[in-house]
Formats: C-alpha cells, sequence, structure tokens
C-alpha cells in the first residue's frame, strides 16, 4: 500500500494532486501551516469541568482499535482523535450540555476515524465505526471508567455514523437518526472541521458553511494552536498521544 515517499512533503504532494493512501506529517508541511497562520481572534482560555478533563486524560485510544494500524500516526490517526475530542469537550461547554451528552460527545470524537482504510476520502468510513463501537461498547465506555447504555451507544454511533456526511446529503433516514442525536452530531462534526488545520492545502481548512456550531469560530484560534503545539511535540519525537496530551496541558485541557 502506497506510503508517503521520503523525498517528498504532504504540502508538495497536494500541489501536485498525489498525496499517498497513508499521509504523515513533516517538517516542511508544519513549516507552511505555520507560515500560513490565519489572522484569528485569540481564544479565551477554556474552562472545561473536571469529568471531560479525565475523559481527556484517557483520549489515547489503543493501536489495535485502528482498522488499519498504519493509519495511527497519520492526519487520521490518534492525535486527530485526541484534538477533536478535545475540541468537542470545549464546544459542549458552549453549549451547556449536561455531563451525559458531554461524555458522548468527547467519546464519539475519539472513536469517529478509527475504520477508516486510508487518509483520502474514505466514504463510509463514519458508518464503519459506528458498527465497530456497537460491536465493542462496553470496551469503548470502560476505557474511559463510564458503563455504556442504549440509549448512549445509539447516540454516539450515530454521530459517528453521520459524522462524514454532509447535511445537504443527509436522507429521510439521515435527517431522523440526527434528530435524536442532534446536539452529539452536531458537536462532533464542528470538531472534527476545526482540526482541518493539519491537512495541506489552505481550503481544506476550517469552514462554518459546512457545520451547525455557534461557537465554531470562537475556537478557531485554539485549534490552530492544538495542531502546531501537538504536531511539533511528535516530530520532536514524542509518541502521538504525549504530543497531544503535552498541547492539551499547555491550553489546561488536561
Amino acid at each position: 500500500m502506497s506510503t508517503t515517499p521520503l523525498t517528498a512533503s504532504l504540502i508538495d504532494l497536494a500541489a501536485r494532486g498525489q498525496l499517498p493512501l497513508h499521509q504523515h506529517m513533516d517538517h516542511a508541511t508544519l513549516a507552511w501551516i505555520s507560515d500560513n497562520r490565519p489572522d484569528l481572534p485569540p481564544t479565551p482560555a477554556p474552562v472545561l469541568r473536571p469529568q471531560s478533563k479525565d475523559l481527556l486524560a484517557h483520549g489515547g485510544l489503543p493501536t489495535p482499535w485502528w482498522a488499519d494500524p498504519h493509519l495511527y500516526t497519520s492526519l487520521h490517526g490518534v492525535r486527530h482523535a485526541m484534538r477533536t475530542a478535545a475540541l468537542a469537550a470545549v464546544l459542549v461547554e458552549a453549549n451547556g450540555l449536561d455531563e451525559g451528552d458531554t461524555a458522548a460527545a468527547i467519546l464519539a470524537a475519539a472513536v469517529h476515524d478509527c475504520q477508516r482504510r486510508h487518509d483520502q476520502d474514505d466514504r463510509g468510513h463514519g458508518a464503519r465505526a459506528a458498527i465497530w463501537l456497537a460491536a465493542n461498547a462496553d470496551t469503548v465506555w470502560g476505557h474511559f471508567g463510564l458503563i455504556a447504555t442504549p440509549r448512549r451507544i445509539v447516540q454516539v454511533a450515530t454521530a459517528v455514523r453521520l459524522h462524514d456526511v454532509p447535511y445537504e446529503a443527509f436522507t429521510a433516514d439521515d435527517r431522523a437518526d440526527h434528530s435524536r442525536a442532534e446536539r452529539i452530531t452536531d458537536v462532533l462534526k464542528a470538531a472534527d472541521a476545526l482540526d482541518r488545520y493539519r491537512l495541506p492545502k489552505l481550503k481544506w481548512w476550517p469552514d462554518a458553511r459546512y457545520v451547525r456550531e455557534p461557537a465554531f469560530d470562537q475556537q478557531r484560534d485554539l485549534a490552530f494552536d492544538l495542531v502546531l503545539a501537538s504536531e511539533r511535540a511528535y516530530l520532536a519525537g514524542a509518541s502521538g498521544t504525549a504530543a497531544v496530551r503535552y498541547a492539551l496541558a499547555e491550553k489546561g485541557l488536561v
């Protein structure tokens, strides 16, 4: 299977339309991301409830949970999952969700991409992850020190299934499912979109037109900083989980 050539950066490959199936951050691409920092208003220091901080501390999911272990360290791997979970935690505070919905949103964010087969446009990976989640619910909830309930399993699986389906492409069944897990789904979609600053084309970066989250623009600065800090730490030799935990600690999120 294709992997990123050692002599080519993601930014160069993206410009040539030659991104491989497995895409891993490199120094040149990270420097390009830093150089293209948007003019963003500073984000007020986020304040998370203790439960959210505890859940984020458990966010370094086991490698075997990924359908393809090569993706664990890729652009859709554990670092993306951990940052998305943190951004979901921040967004739910802005929405005033209760602790149950907050935990559901963080869990959904943590596992949403784990059944991807590659880093390209892998349609249907949300549905595969939802099926995997339902089959492994006790293990997933137990990893976070929680107990799975049928209602929460359905809500989280629904959000995971719908995260890669554009709102405008929702079928009647999608809309019915969304209505039963609306706030969790909308938070996951927005958190996932906020972490797009890691991608090697400006047109792929966060765009509020594709989400339904009022606090989306307010968290752009935080999202950019989390990408930059964690990817720098990773390229400096930290493990993926340690790199993100460093970035989260820097922002007071754990």
